[in-house]
């Protein structure tokens, strides 16, 4: 009967900063207080509260909120008060006579050894909690992320897409902004998403969407916030897991999480080893225009071969100081080596379309990195209400060293040898950070809030391009494309933010000041005349950064809410780096140090509903963007050895960029063997902008939607099917066609259940392909590519002294996502 009551007031409440439960027409007195665990005195978030009558039958109830606060509402009269939660002893307070607002003391409740050994939630298909600035997914128990790696496992969280290529996009933005428990990160590979390839996705805690981030969160990321949290047991004793996977095309991997608790420490590991083979393809078909190119068709079929090894492993303690304060201390270590090869075949016809040559181009790329961070955190709990300060700082460093042996030869209409390169790229990357942050609960639903947060990054690319000049020759260093380039990013900000409830209406408002500097450094020499070339910038600019959000109760289990934000798009790396790296010989992407920041307001209009076994949750949002940043292609005039158009991608900031879209996802549980979820996600933008004479403004509409259906077969069997399809898109020069993706999983539990094994196979159809046309003044580009062909995952997690999963919810992600800076 505790489950089941706890269940349905977990399902029908809603959670968000505040928090309370909505009222009726009868009910004319408030029943408040707090829930505390009796061991550690910590906030009981999502305990519930049972009011029944002097009979035994329910009138109503509610459920506490972060700090363990709880506040229902109900008619006068005598009632039987239980507190509730999973794993925990319940508590009651017999024949409670209330005539008028009344606070009850703290109630701690302790945890039940017993009812600990007998509580197992069997894993769901992603869930959904809603807060007043956020979306709070629990992708950990989606069956198809069993070892795959975090960028996998957040191609399954509605509003987010991940590309071929693993660009994450929110809500079709790609300018999203990635932190790991709440602060930027190594882990996170410094903007890149790399580095979340290698991370095993049963590293996750949960992913919080955040569309329309409050004060407390960086002004960067136009798009929003993804916040993974990764786990953290909360539990007393030692208890853990371990996962071994091996698939095809060749994969294997191991992965352990352990953690030992007591009531002075908290020590919690997770470490990984994994091996992948990622087969891809691609086909490029170019037409060029001009009479005077002697091969005006170009096609390009390429084969990627890519195998990496990586070795990750993340190590902290908690150590508590007294009942109110603790300190963490934080290491994470990753090491990887990637050897990849790039076969590239080229047909060049003429202009009567008979094959003029055939060339194969390969190269040959080892990527050695090496990733550290540090951190260290201080909190110190003035009372148990939420009043509290906390302090961080953090070290990164990232080495990469890539090389590159580029080796080429005529095979039609004769075999030639051509002359190799030789690329090497050497990049360090150090990033700092300290910030502060002050929490201040005033009176029974206000809070208050203000901190300092500084990031400090430098980034340093040294990238030199060798080649021969005669087959069999010394390799020369080419100077016109061979450079240094030394990037500086220092964020300075402090916000300050306000949040209250007033009966059904709460509202969360804030202002972030932030104050930027970006420098860029080029050393390099000119090709011709061999002098000096630098070409710097050093730019600072500051900006206020408003933000409000406002929910309204509509009743129990509906509200609606209304947010709204202001962000920045600052251009790094290899965006602003004014050299060229090439693909191939004839398609380079080259930065543009002019970039100027792009500025973004916008509003988002959300509506949320619960009938039983439905959730809805679903929004209108508008953005106006500044400057915003768009991709374009365009012939440099220049011609490779061959004769072939060099044709070069380079960011621009365009005029504006208007955004409007609308959302919804449901969730629906028919039976206890099936549950369904499914979203859609449909938008329109529109830009504005020239740039070199040429109009790039353009109209687009598109939309990607998402289902998953998950089915508990007889003997612990589960079966799930994820289907994704995204529309096609367009803006000015290029027509992505559309993307479908299939993906399975099977699991069975073993062992008592403290085993389980899973199979999974993504992408089904192997159909998970890019392709994409574009039209140009000069040239045609029809191309399509795949990142990796269709794999199959096989699975084995094992759990000691615990149970698929624990019934209590994480508590403020270990105190990092709830207050950052």
């Amino acid at each position: 009967m505790r489950v089941i009551t706890t269940a349905i007031f977990l399902l029908c409440s809603i959670l968000s900063f505040g928090q309370e439960r909505g009222s009726s027409p009868s009910i004319d007195i408030t029943i408040s207080g707090k829930i505390l665990e009796k061991e550690t005195n910590a906030p009981l978030e999502y305990a519930t509260v049972v009011i029944t009558n002097t009979a035994g039958s329910i009138v109503t109830g509610g459920i506490t909120d972060v700090t363990g606060q709880y506040n229902v509402e109900v008619s006068s009269g005598t009632y039987v008060v239980s507190y509730e939660f999973i794993g925990f002893e319940t508590k009651v307070l017999e024949a409670q006579k209330f005539q008028k607002n009344t606070t009850l003391p703290v109630q701690y409740l302790a945890e039940d050894a017993q009812s600990l050994d007998e509580v197992v939630i069997r894993a769901e298909t992603t869930e959904v909690q809603v807060r007043l600035d956020k979306k709070i997914y629990n992708i950990g128990k989606d069956l198809t992320t069993s070892g795959a790696t975090v960028s996998d496992a957040l191609s399954n969280v509605p509003a987010v897409t991940v590309d071929v290529d693993g660009a994450i996009a929110l809500r079709g933005n790609e300018n999203v902004r990635i932190l790991i428990n709440g602060k930027p990160s190594a882990i996170a590979g410094f903007g890149s998403t790399d580095a979340l390839r290698q991370l095993p996705a049963e590293a996750i805690e949960r992913v919080e969407v955040i569309t329309s981030p409050s004060a407390r969160y960086d002004a960067e990321g136009t798009a929003g916030i993804l916040n993974i949290i990764l786990r953290k047991e909360k539990t007393l004793g030692l208890n853990g897991s371990i996962q071994t996977n091996i698939g095809y095309p060749n994969s294997a991997g191991i992965s352990g999480n352990i953690n030992l608790r007591t009531n002075k420490f908290n020590i919690f590991n997770t470490t990984g080893y994994r091996y992948r083979d990622a087969p891809g393809n691609a086909n490029f078909t170019n037409q060029y225009k001009d009479a005077s190119v002697i091969n005006p068709l170009v096609i390009e079929d390429r084969e990627y071969l890519r195998l990496s090894r990586n070795f990750n492993t993340n190590l902290g303690i908690e150590y508590f100081l007294s009942d109110k304060t603790s300190i963490t201390a934080t290491g994470f270590f990753q090491l990887g080596n990637d050897d990849d090869e790039t076969i590239n075949e080229t047909r060049e016809f003429d202009a009567n379309n008979d094959l003029s040559t055939f060339r194969l181009r390969t190269e040959d790329e080892t990527d050695d990195g090496k990733r550290y961070q540090f951190s260290l955190n201080y909190v110190t709990k003035f009372d148990t209400n939420g009043h509290e300060l906390t302090a961080d700082l953090q070290y990164e460093n990232d080495d990469q060293e890539e090389t590159s042996f580029i080796g080429e030869k005529n095979t039609f209409p004769n075999n030639l040898e051509l002359p190799a390169e030789f690329i090497t790229s050497e990049e360090t990357q150090n990033e700092y950070l300290a910030q502060i942050d002050y929490v201040r609960p005033i009176g029974e639903n206000a809070q208050f809030e203000a901190g300092y947060r500084g990031n400090f990054k430098e980034s340093i690319t040294d990238y030199e391009l060798t080649e021969q000049a005669i087959v069999g020759g010394a390799f020369i260093r080419n100077d016109s494309l061979s450079n240094e380039f030394t990037y500086n990013e220092n964020v300075h900000a402090v916000y300050t933010q306000y949040g209250n409830k007033f009966g059904k209406f709460s509202f969360l408002a804030g202002l972030r000041f932030e104050n930027t500097q970006l420098k860029g450094k080029v050393d390099a020499i000119q090709a011709a005349g061999s002098e000096e070339l630098n070409i710097d910038f050093d730019k600072n600019y500051a900006g206020l950064f408003p933000t409000l959000n406002l929910i309204y109760e509509l009743g129990e289990s509906e509200n609606i809410s209304l947010g709204y934000n202001r962000r920045i798009n600052r251009p790094r790396g290899r965006f602003i780096n004014p050299f060229p790296s090439r693909s191939s010989e004839a398609n380079v992407f080259q930065g543009n140090p002019n970039l100027d920041p792009a500025y973004a307001s916008a509003f988002d209009l959300g509506y949320l509903r619960r009938w039983g076994k439905v959730t809805l949750t679903s929004s209108i949002y508008y953005q106006y963007e500044t400057d915003a940043f768009e991709r374009i292609q365009e012939d440099t005039g220049e011609l490779t050895p061959n004769g072939i158009p060099i044709i070069r991608t380079i960011p621009i900031n365009l005029s504006t960029n208007k955004r409007i879209g609308a959302e919804a996802g449901i969730l629906y549980n028919p039976n206890k063997w099936l549950r369904l979820n499914g979203s859609f996600n449909f938008f329109q933008f529109e830009t504005e902008g020239a740039f070199g004479g040429v109009d790039y403004g353009t109209k687009n509409t598109s939309y990607f939607a998402r289902g998953s259906a998950k089915v508990s077969l007889p003997y612990k069997i589960d079966w799930q099917t994820n289907v994704f399809y995204r529309g096609p898109s367009n803006n000015a020069q290029t027509e992505n066609k559309s993307i479908t993706s299939v993906s399975l999983a099977f699991s069975k539990d073993i062992m008592s259940d403290n085993g389980t094994i899973g199979l999974n196979v993504s992408d089904l159809l192997n159909s998970r392909k890019r392709r994409s046309f574009t039209d140009t003044t000069t040239f045609t580009s029809d191309s399509e590519f795949q990142w990796r062909e269709r794999s199959i995952n096989l699975s084995f997690t094992y759990r000691f002294n615990e149970k698929k999963k624990r019934g209590r919810p994480s508590q403020n992600g270990g105190g990092d996502d709830e207050f950052e800076g």
